[in-house]
């Protein structure tokens, strides 16, 4: 099977797209993840034209032109956590849900812990919209573990958040 990198430097930084034959893999958007990615999968070439659609995509979106990614996806995870990240691709671009919602969206109302666990273990952020799920009384919580200034940012790019460079 192959397997490759590509990268774009977003407005909010470098991210590293990771795909194989099937679909887009993998999306590191932290440079120290990234470096750790590296270390497992030392065997990982530079495939720009693997990557290509996804980089363009992703590009369109930090534009303002796109507002959902249609690529093909080769999702790696539980049979839980498939079921919130497929919930998580009905969020609309520019609105937020809370975790009790996506809860509820999955039939499964009781499990808001397990749902934030399976937004952390996203491996396709922002093509799967883990940033629109917020705390229950609209906190931006729980974010590549404390990284909400990264969401807030995402937020506000889709015109939810108001910058708060005033």
């Amino acid at each position: 099977m192959k397997i490759g990198y590509g990268e774009y430097q977003s407005p909010l930084g470098k991210i590293r797209v990771v795909a194989d034959d099937t679909g887009i893999k993998r999306i590191e958007i932290f440079e120290e993840e990234w470096e750790e990615y590296l270390k497992k999968n030392p065997a990982l070439v530079e495939d720009q034209e693997l990557c290509g659609q996804a980089i363009c995509q992703l590009d369109e979106y930090f534009n303002g032109k796109r507002k959902e990614f249609d690529l093909p996806l080769s999702i790696e995870g539980t049979d839980f956590r498939k079921k919130v990240w497929k919930a998580l691709l009905t969020i609309p671009y520019g609105e937020v849900r809370c975790y009790a919602d996506v809860a509820e969206m999955i039939g499964n109302p009781k499990s808001v812990r397990a749902v934030g666990q399976a937004n952390k273990a996203n491996q396709l952020p922002i093509i799967i919209p883990c940033h629109r799920v917020i705390g229950k009384r609209g906190d931006l919580v729980g974010y590549a573990g404390n990284r909400t200034s990264f969401k807030e940012k995402l937020l506000e790019a889709e015109g939810f958040l108001q910058s708060s460079k005033g």
